[in-house]
């Protein structure tokens, strides 16, 4: 709970930032404050969540228990602090607070620090078994290091420590460094958890496993492809077109195989009524296959450098955060029922986990998010930053419901008196778990 929060915390944060103007697309993508933001929402939000359900997710995956469940807390505490660190050193770097470029290097180091843990708790509990979706978050472990690898070189270069080798990185490698954090550790992680999501609350069978294999060799191949070529490009100093080229041919075919695999799950499925976190969800999909098409359309003509902002908006807010936001709300319930009334299961009678949640009035603020990230994309295809800011206000509103909901079921306040604590339950805190 408490990487969720912090998670979601972040969200506003940079939702507030969109708002009030401060990055892009009011000043230029490669500017101080756009990587304040952009890092924010990378950092500070998604990874921040992803770590918080892979915590509670990969020993489900793997049936066995976490490797280290006292490494949680201190990584958390290393990823906030690094995370203040660099966009502080990124402020100072745009003259918004003095420039204590130092503070760069530190939080690279403290972020190293922070996903070293993560990546070593959960690393070794899913290579203890590593079959079906553990593959995919073990690949995408994997990117996470060479993003977080790619970011410490970029802030020793911002801070004049790496001399003429990390300038010419800095230069040319930036697009390695989003594809392996958004294509790598954050998508290929955000597609196997959602394998065994949809299958457990949709009653569906798993993804046969050549199946999923396939999916899965296309999207590491793809960041494989873009990482080591694209350094031995850099190297070579023959350019990165081809590589990216390559990269991205797999990458719509990653997407593709994705699609397939998630139409045979919901077509197998036996709970034919959807609850709110699939019907969300789905609306996420929608948003991935939106992105990869304007993608494909950007390219054709000519246009994607142009637009690239759109794009990865798109992207981040439609594919990776619906699809965060709408598990979100399944799990918050899930987590809150099983510490609320797992003491008291068979002893008493219990509400069901659908009963900790009002589906008919959450769904709205669901729609007002989604239609917003739309909106906005519009906006920035358009080249209109003040509708952009409006969309980012409709965003920060929709978002602002959602965490209302999450809120009320973590309070159990949706549930019936006679039912809400029975003997033995206790209202869970709001902000962590019961021992």
């Amino acid at each position: 709970m408490s990487y969720f929060a912090a998670a979601l915390a972040w969200l506003f944060v940079a939702l507030a930032l969109m708002v009030a103007g401060l990055g892009f697309p009011a000043v230029h993508l490669a500017s101080p404050d756009t990587l304040v933001l952009v890092h924010v929402v990378c950092i500070g939000w998604l990874s921040l969540a992803m770590c918080g359900a892979l915590f509670q997710f990969v020993p489900v995956l793997v049936a066995r228990p976490l490797f280290s469940e006292k490494w949680a807390l201190p990584a958390l505490g290393l990823l906030t602090a690094g995370l203040v660190s660099l966009l502080a050193g990124f402020l100072g770097l745009g003259g918004r607070l003095p420039a204590w470029l130092w503070l760069l290097p530190l939080g690279a180091i403290l972020l190293a620090g922070g996903f070293g843990l993560v990546v070593v708790d959960l690393g070794m509990t899913a290579w203890l078994r590593p079959v079906g979706p553990a593959r995919f978050v073990l690949v995408g472990l994997a990117s996470l290091c060479a993003t977080v690898a790619f970011g410490a070189m970029f802030a020793f270069t911002h801070a004049g420590w790496a001399g003429s080798i990390g300038e010419t990185i800095l230069a040319n490698g930036v697009p390695l460094h989003a594809i392996a954090g958004l294509g790598g550790w954050l998508t290929l992680t955000a597609m196997g958890v959602s394998y065994r999501l949809l299958s457990m609350f949709m009653l569906s069978p798993d993804v046969d496993d050549r199946k999923s294999n396939m999916t899965l060799a296309a999207g590491a191949l793809a960041i494989a492809v873009a990482v080591v070529g694209g350094i031995v490009a850099i190297w070579l100093v023959s350019g990165l077109n081809v590589v990216l080229s390559i990269a991205a041919v797999l990458g719509l075919a990653t997407a593709a195989l994705y699609g397939r695999d998630l139409i045979g799950i919901f077509s197998g499925r036996k709970r034919r009524q959807l609850e709110l976190n699939t019907r969300m969800a789905v609306l996420s999909f929608v948003s991935l296959a939106a992105a990869a098409f304007l993608g494909v359309v950007l390219v054709l003509t000519g246009a994607f450098a142009a637009h690239v902002g759109a794009f990865t908006f798109l992207a981040v807010f439609g594919w990776l955060s619906g699809l965060v936001l709408a598990k979100l709300y399944k799990i918050v319930a899930f987590l809150t029922w099983l510490e609320a009334y797992g003491p008291v299961m068979g002893r008493t009678p219990t509400p069901r986990v659908q009963d900790l949640v009002a589906e008919a009035r959450a769904s709205k603020w669901f729609v007002i998010y989604y239609v917003a990230v739309w909106f906005g994309t519009l906006t920035l295809v358009a080249g209109q930053p003040s509708a952009f800011r409006a969309a980012a206000a409709m965003m920060t509103i929709g978002l602002a419901g959602i965490v209302r909901e999450v809120i009320r079921t973590r309070r159990l306040a949706d549930v019936a008196g006679s039912l809400r604590l029975p003997n033995g339950a206790c209202t869970p805190c709001l902000l962590c778990a019961r021992a």
